[in-house]
């Protein structure tokens, strides 16, 4: 096996390149993971765009990546984790499993995370857009047989849809509104109709991910706003907008359930205060995900979570700054892989 494979690197704005790495040997709970597929995510768009992710600056090279998918080429010399040739996705945080919030089963909220892909911490923490990678072998999940490894690429955000539809409370046979219909709010959609919602509402700026929306199983979609009598009784916030949530907010019944998902470009956005208080709607934020993993690999595997109308587009890694572009237009392309 050679020791060296390429990798995605961003170095600044603007500056993305293919490069040549030398691969580190592996520690003994270490396995080596060929990297079959990766999806690009928001956060991988704005380290090329802009160079940062709200407070996370890139003070130096790093590799991109955490949605990736592929087969162990070198298994965990201890004898932990999978076994070579074994497809797996990888779980691309890291907690520290010793806090009080570790220890309360909320894994995904941890001060002291490191996740795939992050200029959070300096040293960056390398993504996985690579042809290899070298991971704990605790990190990787087994996918069970008949899931295809390309599908399997959209676990990791379908889990962080999973965990947002896990923090509105019961849906099944209620009517939902899903705000935002980017790759995240569109895997909400598929993420909702398994688990029962009698009605999926979606509005978006666009006519594309709406169209996308109705193949997952949306009842209704609106280009631009949602009507303000809707009486959603739970609303999920996956624009990040100050205006997408305003219209969440107005189109929520009284006593319902909001929940905030997307992120915005900055912390500090208007917040509609008084019509939250005055129509008593609950609110709950939604921050990444732990164990759902796990439960979406098995819903991907029996065929219950459909989510392959979100794939929209798939590039060679030589393509890489071409597949960045189209994964910016979100009026033209949903989630766009790279392929190792």
């Amino acid at each position: 096996m050679s020791t060296t494979y390429r990798a995605l690197v961003a170095h600044a704005a603007g500056d993305l390149r293919v490069e040549r790495r030398t691969q580190r040997i592996p520690e003994a709970h270490e396995a080596v993971v060929a990297v079959d597929y990766g999806g690009i995510c928001g956060s991988d768009l704005h380290y090329w765009s802009s160079g940062a992710v709200g407070e996370s600056v890139l003070r130096a090279p790093m590799m991109l990546g955490h949605e990736v998918s592929g087969h162990v080429v070198t298994a965990a010399a201890d004898g932990s984790g999978p076994a070579e040739g074994t497809p797996v996705t990888v779980h691309p945080a890291t907690p520290c499993e010793q806090c009080g919030l570790c220890r309360e089963g909320r894994q995904n909220l941890c001060p002291h995370t490191s996740y795939l892909g992050s200029a959070a911490r300096v040293p960056h923490t390398d993504g996985a857009f690579a042809e290899r990678y070298v991971v704990a072998a605790r990190r990787l999940l087994p996918l069970p047989g008949g899931l295809p490894v390309r599908t399997a690429a959209l676990a990791e955000p379908a889990s962080v849809a999973w965990h947002a539809v896990s923090r509105a409370g019961a849906v099944a046979g209620r009517r939902v509104l899903v705000v935002g219909a980017g790759p995240i709010g569109l895997l909400v959609v598929a993420v909702l109709r398994r688990a029962g919602a009698r009605e999926i509402v979606v509005s978006d700026l666009r006519e594309r991910p709406l169209s996308v929306a109705r193949e997952l199983g949306a009842t209704a979609t609106h280009l631009g706003a949602p009507p303000e009598d809707l009486e959603a009784e739970v609303a999920i916030d996956s624009s990040g907008a100050a205006a997408g949530v305003r219209s969440a907010v107005l189109a929520s019944r009284r006593g319902g359930h909001l929940v905030l998902l997307g992120l915005p470009p900055s912390p500090e956005q208007p917040f509609p205060t008084g019509l939250v208080a005055t129509r008593e709607l609950t609110v709950a934020g939604s921050f990444r995900f732990h164990a759902e993993l796990a439960d979406v690999v098995a819903a991907l595997a029996d065929g219950s979570l459909h989510v392959d109308p979100v794939l929209s587009h798939e590039f060679g890694l030589d393509e890489a700054e071409r597949a960045f572009a189209v994964a910016r237009d979100a009026a033209t392309s949903s989630k766009v892989l790279l392929r190792f």
